[in-house]
């Protein structure tokens, strides 16, 4: 921002010296660094000679032209001495970081125990279950601040339960979107292991889309897939490591009260390496939404979700599932739309989207062009 013209960053806690980089503002006319805790020289520079004692006062570290009421700077040999006591100090406050993170992870770990063991052992009852998965259970729970939330606890009975729980445990506690579902705590033992999940009060996009109490018009369709292409954006380019979530499907994208989707359960993603494009792993998706070479050979890389998003995109507008049973040897939901397209359309789309005007098309002759042949539709069947 190199045509930043004013800069406030006063009672901020900042520490440290004042940065290099801000020497190059040169159109900076207003600088204000006050109640902070920074220290070292000024610079004299030009970006600084605009400013007044008042830009700097309440840093005790800071030292400088007295014109800024500011404290001379120590003499060469002042300086020697600095950073030995500065590494002493830094030693000591590493070790008191260190005693200070152990012991709270211990309570951490007990505080959370008891709150879903004991004191709020009703989460798991199972008028409480969300719903079940390979790998564990969700149910909602309460915090004693009264917001509710969705506790995931894995099976660790199961042979992939310790990997998935620290998978997501290392994806989830670096990521920050507005689409991701949110990790509000976890809690672990060789005994226990959970998450404690943002709650989603609409449940699951494939709850909505085959409800026949709810209806998704074409709108909300459109902004639930708008929303997971930016968090596949974020996922794929705009984090240090590409992430890669490797079973994407509608039970996997939560809707919150203003039906915005938060894509969820990253047990089995893959974390590519720097520079990496693809990874190969043995543990498989949802069958019906994994790309081919995922499939065959184990293959990860981020087309894998750009697949799985294609195939759910088909369905979130057709209704259809990609395991339905009318799709067996050649015949799949890609195949099945791309033959019915463009003639017969209005036949591959949800019916709840075209309401009332999907009855007139009874009375109308449709085309569809299977393996280059064109059949007339009556009546929805093939004449």
């Amino acid at each position: 921002m190199l045509s930043l013209e004013q800069l406030d960053l006063s009672h901020n806690n900042l520490s440290g010296n004042i940065p290099k980089s801000l020497e190059a503002l040169k159109y900076l006319t207003y600088l204000d660094i006050s109640f902070n805790d920074l220290h070292g020289e000024v610079p004299s520079c030009r970006p600084f000679r605009n400013c007044s004692s008042k830009s700097f006062m309440s840093n005790e570290g800071l030292c400088g032209d007295p014109v800024y009421g500011l404290r001379s700077c120590p003499t060469s040999r002042q300086k020697r001495r600095k950073p030995i006591i500065a590494a002493v100090v830094s030693l000591l406050g590493i070790t008191l970081l260190i005693l200070i993170i152990t012991a709270l992870a211990i309570y951490a770990i007990g505080r959370c125990q008891r709150k879903y063991l004991v004191e709020n052992g009703v989460d798991f009852a199972p008028s409480h279950l969300l719903g079940t998965g390979s790998l564990g259970s969700v149910y909602r729970g309460t915090l004693n601040n009264g917001r509710d939330v969705a506790v995931k606890v894995f099976n660790l009975q199961q042979q992939n339960a310790f990997k998935s729980f620290d998978v997501e445990c290392e994806v989830l506690r670096s990521l920050r979107h507005r689409d991701l579902c949110k990790v509000i705590s976890t809690c672990s033992n060789p005994d226990f292991k959970a998450l404690v999940l943002e709650y989603m009060s609409n449940g699951s996009l494939g709850q909505w889309l085959y409800s026949d109490d709810y209806v998704l018009d074409i709108l909300q369709r459109i902004n639930i897939m708008t929303d997971l292409v930016y968090v596949f954006e974020y996922l794929h380019y705009g984090y240090s490591t590409p992430i890669v979530h490797c079973d994407l499907k509608l039970s996997n994208v939560l809707l919150d009260e203003d039906l915005v989707a938060h894509l969820s359960d990253f047990g089995i993603d893959k974390l590519l390496g720097e520079g990496e494009s693809n990874a190969y792993t043995t543990t498989l998706g949802t069958l019906g939404y994994i790309a081919p070479e995922y499939g065959l050979e184990g293959s990860v890389s981020i087309r894998c979700d750009i697949y799985s998003f294609g195939i759910m995109l088909m369905e979130v507008f057709t209704r259809m599932k990609p395991s339905d049973e009318k799709f067996s040897g050649d015949l799949n939901l890609r195949s099945w739309i791309n033959d019915s397209m463009p003639y017969a359309i209005t036949w591959i789309i949800d019916s709840k989207l075209l309401g009332a005007k999907r009855a007139q098309h009874n009375e109308v002759e449709m085309f569809v062009i299977c393996n280059g042949t064109c059949f007339k539709l009556l009546h929805g069947e093939c004449q």
